[in-house]
């Protein structure tokens, strides 16, 4: 079901593909909330054990309750540890987040198709 919440123009819903598709999408990152009357999920840092150096947080928001992909925002937060063990914000490439918009976009889809077809 969608999650309702109110905002500034009443009563809205956040789509519940677009939801369901970014826990899923984000689930290597460990959530550090989620709140589905907002509509927003923030992971908390992580490294990959490849790269310890190196951390990112994804925050997503879903701004509607339709399927599309106006609907959704993400942003990306990389930090890289200094020569003196201290996180300091890093660049982030911009494609980062549209990748991973595209690939909650690509999931919800198939989590509404699933649906259609049951």
């Amino acid at each position: 079901r969608n999650a309702t919440l109110v905002g500034d123009n009443g009563a809205t819903t956040v789509n519940r593909y677009l939801w369901s598709a970014s826990l899923e999408t984000l689930n290597f990152l460990p959530i550090y909330r989620a709140d589905p009357v907002a509509g927003l999920i923030l992971t908390d840092w992580a490294s990959n054990p490849e790269t310890p150096d190196e951390q990112f947080k994804v925050s997503v928001y879903i701004l509607d309750s339709a399927l599309r992909a106006d609907a959704l925002r993400v942003s990306v937060f990389h930090q890289a540890r200094s020569e003196g063990g201290a996180w300091a914000d890093a660049a982030v490439n911009p494609a980062t987040a549209r990748e991973i918009e595209n690939a909650i976009l690509t999931r919800a889809r198939q989590l509404r198709l699933n649906q259609i077809d049951d």
